[in-house]
């Protein structure tokens, strides 16, 4: 199926790695410019260079610390600048913060204690989740608007749908109800903004995460990932099967779907969602 992405004008938020970074390659696969923005600008430009060299697309980075406003801003006009528009956004950029115990080991990742979830944990993970989506959204939803055409896909995560982390969850469910929001403002203009929802994915860190478990507790790595991953397939989902959901969200295929929540986390057993 061909996507229609050819000559599209991607920006990608925490696309420097895992998810984000697979999205971009995904999108500059099928023919799509793409930026990736992210804070750390070594890893940004690295990225960059090896999305360009492996597709052929333009691509650049652009640093960005979705918690600041202003240079959220000065990102989006950067992009502008440089790729001449911006038809698709993938907001995928998260705090570095864990949102669980502080005492929590990088091999058992403990199931979050409410005394441990404090003021400064909440606000600084929804301050560059949520509000980082909302600002970023509204400083390109003038650009779509005056081109008649765009698509906005925000990455939340299954933790809006079960429990374990009271942040994750509160921030997901956040994330979801403001895409539908705008979904509907901005729908009659010829945006689409759709949610997705991935569960566990074997990014980098998941992946050190489960190797780590495997030393310590001495068992079969496998039987870790398919303990954790809690679903129908038996495995965590691959970033860049994350990316190829996202690319077809991110393609003129995808206009019947508008204000709609996709879960990309290889079904999870025993939940029903109509």
């Amino acid at each position: 199926m061909d996507l229609q992405l050819g000559g599209k004008r991607a920006l990608i938020t925490g696309g420097s790695r895992g998810i984000g970074l697979a999205v971009a390659l995904q999108l500059a696969a099928e023919g799509s410019d793409v930026a990736i923005a992210a804070r750390d600008p070594a890893v940004l430009a690295n990225a960059a260079k090896a999305i360009g060299e492996s597709s052929g697309r333009r691509s650049i980075g652009v640093r960005v610390d979705t918690s600041d406003d202003a240079m959220v801003r000065s990102m989006v006009e950067q992009v502008v600048q440089e790729l001449g528009g911006i038809d698709i956004l993938v907001n995928c950029a998260g705090s570095t913060r864990t949102t669980g115990s502080p005492q929590r080991s990088v091999a058992v990742e403990e199931r979050p204690k409410l005394v441990d979830v404090t003021d400064e944990m909440f606000w600084s993970d929804v301050n560059v989740k949520l509000v980082g989506y909302l600002r970023v959204c509204r400083a390109v939803a003038p650009i779509m608007v005056e081109e008649g055409w765009g698509r906005i896909i925000n990455v939340a995560g299954l933790s809006a749908r079960t429990t374990y982390s009271l942040v994750r969850s509160a921030r997901n469910v956040g994330i979801a109800a403001m895409t539908k929001n705008i979904a509907d403002e901005l729908g009659p203009h010829g945006i689409n903004v759709t949610v997705v929802h991935p569960g566990t994915t074997l990014s980098e860190d998941v992946a050190a995460r489960f190797d780590e478990r495997a030393r310590v507790e001495g068992r079969d790595r496998a039987d870790i990932e398919r303990e954790s991953a809690g679903n129908a397939i038996n495995r965590a989902v691959a970033p860049s099967e994350v990316a190829d959901v996202i690319a077809f969200l991110a393609s003129p295929r995808s206009v019947a779907i508008c204000g709609d929540a996709v879960a990309v986390g290889g079904g999870h057993v025993r939940a029903i969602h109509y």
